[in-house]
C-alpha cells in the first residue's frame, strides 16, 4: 500500500467544486458578451448605413449637378426604397435595414433578420443631408 498513487475521493470532489464555480461565474459572463457583440454589429450596420447614404449623396450630386433636395432622394441613389426593409448582410449576420426618409435626414432602423423575441438585436440611426 506504501507504493500505491493516485487521488483521494475528496481531492476529485474538490477539483469537480472549483471546476463548477469557475463555470457558473464564466458562463453567465460569456452570454453577456455575446448579446453585446450582437448589439455593436447592429450599430455597425447602422453606421455602414451611413456611410452608404454619404456615398449615394456624393453620386447624386456628380451626376445631377445639384444636391437632393430630400432624404428619399439619397435613398433612391442608394439603390433601396424608402420605408421598405432590405435584408443585408451575410448569413448568419444578416439585417433587417429600414431607411425612411423624413425631409433632409433619413431613419436608418437595423434588427437581426429572422429574430424571435428571445434574441433581437436593434439599432438606430439618423443620417443628415450635408449643409
Amino acid at each position: 500500500m506504501i507504493n500505491e498513487k493516485g487521488f483521494t475521493l475528496i481531492e476529485i470532489i474538490a477539483v469537480l467544486v472549483i471546476l463548477g464555480i469557475l463555470a457558473a461565474v464564466a458562463v453567465p459572463r460569456y452570454m453577456d458578451v455575446a448579446a453585446q457583440a450582437k448589439i455593436s454589429a447592429a450599430r455597425a450596420e447602422v453606421a455602414e448605413m451611413k456611410s452608404s447614404l454619404n456615398m449615394a449623396y456624393a453620386k447624386y450630386f456628380l451626376s445631377n449637378g445639384s444636391v437632393p433636395s430630400n432624404g428619399s432622394q439619397v435613398i433612391a441613389a442608394a439603390g433601396l426604397t424608402s420605408g421598405s426593409a432590405a435584408n443585408i448582410g451575410t448569413a448568419p449576420d444578416v439585417w433587417n435595414v429600414t431607411l425612411t426618409g423624413s425631409g433632409t435626414s433619413v431613419i436608418i432602423t437595423v434588427n437581426s433578420y429572422g429574430a424571435t423575441a428571445d434574441n433581437e438585436y436593434t439599432a438606430t440611426g439618423t443620417w443628415n443631408m450635408p449643409q
